[in-house]
């Protein structure tokens, strides 16, 4: 783990791109002497490099540092309800390769097995004086995911496998690598925190739309997880339903609705699971999903807002684009119609990461637990 202080100048060219030791001292308070040494020692271990120099009006050219993209490696690891994904990230957050796995429902056997063969060969596709480099995995996945057996149409026995497995330290042993766990939405908005837009308030509400619909939760510029690592479980929100009656926001806005809604029709909704791109959905059936996950979220944000007091509301999912912009949309109108009277309405914005937000975040569990300065992960 690296010190405190190199922690924070990683963090801060991280976040604002090549600087020069003036401007890392100038944004720390640091000596130039103690941030020359700093950034040296960084330089050396082959975490930062060189641009080309700046030269001023006076005084000695600048040298910008900049993240070195092989400096560090990290696995993400993302375990969902229809299927997993191993990714290879590099040190400025590219993905170095992706291997994926899909199955009608998860247990430990099956994603044990995908992992005890695709991590060896993320980790081969590397250069030889590069595999050891790799810093660490993170996984994220659903917490208690026997409790969704039925959601999933899955055996209840199988999926009860999860409840005496420690799939954390199963894969510690497989990789021999420090493995870290997060909640599946949770680590999506990590990602967001980490890489996303700029332009982001310090309070916020990252939704994840897959198989469920998930949340992360932001408090002054931190990801706030809370005492059992489950903070923003916006599937459990009550929502009204069309009929006046109430039911819980995963009813309508997750993808399980929507794969409902395919096979209900007689189609065939195995194109959703394999890709986030081109889905083969009749128009009036993507409407009616739009519409009534629209409403619903609509809904979520208003009693989230009363809480917590966030200044916006970030929507990603596994989805294509389109549909991603679309669903924006229609929550931004459905907010018109709500009664925001003592409290301010939330901008609801796309997000950035898009469909591997999951594992990207997973990856990034490790990046920040081991190279850059807390994000705070308050609970």
């Amino acid at each position: 783990m690296r010190a405190q202080n190199e922690r924070l100048v990683l963090s801060l060219v991280r976040s604002h791109g090549a600087l020069a030791k003036t401007d890392i001292a100038r944004m720390t308070g640091l000596s130039a002497q103690t941030v020359s040494v700093i950034m040296r020692a960084l330089e050396d271990d082959g975490l930062l490099v060189r641009r080309e120099k700046v030269r001023g009006k006076v005084g000695q050219p600048l040298v910008p540092m900049a993240l070195a993209p092989d400096g560090a490696y990290f696995l993400g690891l993302k375990i969902g309800r229809r299927s997993t994904d191993l990714m290879l990230m590099d040190f400025i957050g590219q993905t170095v390769g992706l291997r994926r796995h899909t199955y009608p429902y998860p247990t430990p056997g099956v994603v044990m097995d995908f992992v005890a063969h695709a991590l060896p060969e993320l980790a081969a596709s590397l250069p030889a004086d590069r595999a050891g480099r790799i810093a660490g995995i993170g996984i994220a996945m659903p917490f208690q995911l026997w409790n969704w057996a039925q959601f999933v149409g899955a055996p209840q026995a199988e999926m009860d496998a999860w409840r005496h497995r420690d799939i954390q330290a199963e894969i510690a042993t497989l990789s021999g690598l420090p493995t870290y766990i997060q909640n599946d939405a949770t680590a999506a908005c990590g990602a967001e925190l980490i890489f996303g837009r700029e332009d982001r308030p310090a309070d916020f509400l990252h939704l994840f739309i897959a198989h469920f619909i998930g949340g992360g939760l932001v408090l002054n510029g931190k990801l706030h997880v809370g005492p059992s690592g489950n903070a923003a479980a916006v599937a459990s929100l009550p929502v009204p339903r069309a009929d006046g009656g109430m039911h819980q926001l995963i009813n309508v806005g997750s993808l399980a609705r929507l794969e409902h809604l395919m096979r209900a029709g007689g189609h065939d909704a195995r194109a959703i699971w394999d890709r986030a791109h081109d889905w083969p959905v009749p128009p009036q059936i993507r409407r009616d999903w739009i519409a009534a996950a629209a409403a619903g979220i609509a809904h979520a944000a208003l009693t989230v807002t009363a809480v917590v007091d966030i200044r916006a509301m970030i929507i990603d999912g596994w989805l294509p684009l389109d549909w991603r912009l679309e669903l924006v949309s229609a929550v931004r109108a459905n907010l018109q119609t709500l009664d925001f009277s003592g409290i301010e309405q939330p901008d609801v914005v796309e997000g950035t990461i898009g469909d591997q937000a999951r594992t990207l975040g997973a990856a990034s569990i490790p990046l920040s637990q081991r190279f850059l300065a807390p994000l705070g992960s308050e609970a």
